[in-house]
This record gives C-alpha cells, sequence and structure tokens, in this order.
C-alpha cells in the first residue's frame, strides 16, 4: 500500500513536470509582445540651405556614388558634407567600427545638421546599434535615410519614438536622371510635402483596409533583430519587408519565425516588396516566390499587398518607418496615404 501511494506521488509529479515544461514551451514557441506599435515623431522638415550630413555606416562606398550623392543633395539647394570616415576604406567597411560609430555620433549629435544620408548599406551596422548615445539626438532629432542594411538603424531610432525614411541612397542619386520617381518622392518627404501611393492589383493580394503604424525594412536584418530591444511590436503594425540575393527556402524559413513567433498573426496589415536576385538554379527556387510567399499567408485575413515597389531595385518608394498610414486594397490596386 505504501509503494503504490508513492508511486502516485511520482506519477502526479511527473504529470506536473511535464505541464509546466509543455506550458513554457509554449511560451518560448510565441514570444508576442504585449506593446502596441505608436506613431513616432516627425523631425522637423528640411528647407534650403539646410546641413545633411553623409555617412558610410557600414561597406565602403565608391567615390562616384558619393560624388553624385553631393551633386543631387546640391541640386535640391541642400548643404550636404561628408563626414570624417564617410569616403575611406577598411577591409570592406568604410572604416572601424570605432571610425563608422564615431560619424554617426558626431551626425547625431551635430544640431546644424538636419537630415543624415547613409551612403549605402551593407553588413556592418550592426556593430554600432548598442554603441549610440541618444541625448543630444533626442534634443534636435533629425532625419535618417537609407534601406538595406540601414533598416538596423531605423529600427533602433523608432526604439527612440523618432520617425525615420527607409529610401534610395547614394547609388540611386549618382545613376538615375533628375526625374526618377523615387528620388522625386524623397525630396518632397524631407521638405514636408507627403505622397500618396498608389499601384497596381496583384492576384495574391488580400483586399481590405487597414490603418497601423509602417515599419520594417530589409527582412534580412528584421529577423536578426527578433528578441532584441529593437524588434518591432507586432501590433497596430503594417509591416513592410523585401530582401535581394536570398534563396528562397531563407525567406521562407525566415517567415515562418514570424508565424511562429506570432508577429503575422497580430500584425494590422502586410506588404510583400521587392525580393530580387533571388538564386534560380537552387532547386527550391523553381518555384515561384511570390505565389509561395502567397500559400504561406493564406490564413490570414488582413490587408496584404504584394509587389510593392520597395527594396534592392530602381523602382524603390521612400517609406517613413514610424508613420501613421492607411493602407486600402481592391480590384483597383493598392491604396497607401500618411495619416495626420
Amino acid at each position: 500500500m505504501y509503494k503504490s501511494v508513492i508511486r502516485f506521488k511520482q506519477l502526479l509529479t511527473s504529470l506536473a513536470v511535464i505541464f509546466i515544461i509543455s506550458s513554457c514551451s509554449n511560451c518560448i514557441m510565441k514570444p508576442i509582445s504585449k506593446s502596441v506599435s505608436k506613431s513616432c515623431k516627425f523631425p522637423p522638415y528640411l528647407k534650403e540651405g539646410d546641413k545633411v550630413a553623409i555617412i558610410s555606416p557600414a561597406g565602403a562606398s565608391d567615390s562616384i556614388m558619393l560624388n553624385g550623392a553631393l551633386k543631387c543633395l546640391k541640386n535640391w539647394k541642400l548643404s550636404p558634407c561628408f563626414e570624417k570616415y564617410a569616403t575611406g576604406a577598411y577591409n570592406d567597411y568604410s572604416g572601424t567600427a570605432e571610425q563608422r560609430l564615431a560619424d554617426l555620433q558626431q551626425a547625431f549629435d551635430d544640431p546644424d545638421v538636419k537630415a543624415i544620408l547613409c551612403s549605402r548599406g551593407g553588413y556592418g551596422v550592426i556593430h554600432l546599434i548598442d554603441k549610440i548615445n541618444f541625448t543630444r539626438f533626442n534634443r534636435h532629432p533629425k532625419w535618417l535615410i537609407g534601406y538595406s542594411d540601414i533598416t538596423a538603424l531605423h529600427s533602433l531610432i523608432q526604439h527612440h519614438s523618432v520617425a525615420s525614411i527607409h529610401a534610395p541612397m547614394s547609388e540611386q542619386m549618382a545613376y538615375e536622371p533628375d526625374s526618377d520617381r523615387s528620388l522625386n518622392y524623397l525630396k518632397n518627404i524631407l521638405f514636408g510635402k507627403l505622397p500618396a501611393y498608389h499601384i497596381a492589383a496583384d492576384m495574391n493580394n488580400h483586399p481590405g483596409k487597414a490603418t497601423g503604424i509602417l515599419r520594417g525594412g530589409n527582412l534580412s536584418v528584421y529577423y536578426g533583430l527578433r528578441g532584441t530591444p529593437y524588434d518591432i511590436p507586432p501590433k497596430g503594425t503594417i509591416l513592410f519587408i523585401e530582401d535581394v540575393g536570398e534563396h528562397y527556402h531563407t525567406i521562407e524559413r525566415m517567415l515562418y519565425n514570424l508565424k511562429l513567433g506570432g508577429v503575422l498573426e497580430n500584425l494590422s496589415g502586410l506588404i510583400i516588396g521587392q525580393f530580387s536576385k533571388i538564386d534560380k538554379k537552387e532547386w527550391m527556387n523553381d518555384k515561384d516566390t511570390y505565389r509561395s510567399i502567397a500559400n504561406l499567408l493564406a490564413e490570414y485575413h488582413y490587408p496584404i499587398c504584394f509587389g510593392f515597389p520597395v527594396g534592392h531595385v530602381t523602382e524603390n518608394y521612400p517609406l517613413i518607418e514610424g508613420a501613421k498610414v492607411e493602407m486600402s486594397i481592391n480590384a483597383n490596386g493598392v491604396d497607401i496615404h500618411y495619416l495626420k
């Protein structure tokens, strides 16, 4: 009788342990943030003669692109200048991590700088984001411009409740004509004229209307920030994603992370940008990338836009990260406009 009681107690203990482990596993699998996306403060819009700092916080940028950016900004009647190491080179970077941080901090701290243009992306921004002092930036917020790996800086700045611009950088400024639509949208935003976007309908779109805070950028960089203080709260967010040079199975793996982590189910809306330069030789890439993404997203009933012109492509429409927007999707296409 005594042994039976002991065995019964052991069984109850085992069941309790299994229940606790199961509960913890569910928590680990779906670490959903309870915070809700909130709109960010816009830095002051620019006026003619304002100072714009050009920095290279990651990869080294060639002189053609740097001089092209300088010329473009001057044509906009702004006063661009290079930070000390913006034109440098150290291995694949523009400088050591310390040098790149010094440039970024200088641009953040200078009250005369009204906007910061990142010359290019490339790996390396992640070295800096936990080392930046925001004391002076918060007193004198300014627009940060860039995309690709600059996504990490956008996430960092939104963490400090300031909006920034996911937009073309020096390469497009150097090689595209003055009539380039994306560059003109960027110029208009900087001077306070916010665009309203309309694009054609896509067969994969999910119709509907959503209001939320626009956040996102490069999927690989965003994926790398998951679970850090710079992660994006999904609730109240209209997320946009893009990427370049990834294998299809890598894109799918990152999207499954967002699915299993509870991100996708909590969004207000989703914008699928351009996934360019996918390796067609890999057997998994015989699939149609966008169709496969559409299949993965089929269960979600909020508005989803496919094929928005944002990413590592010439037509790279600027998007204000941290801004409140309304997105409407129907048979006539997709409309996105900013809300005051």
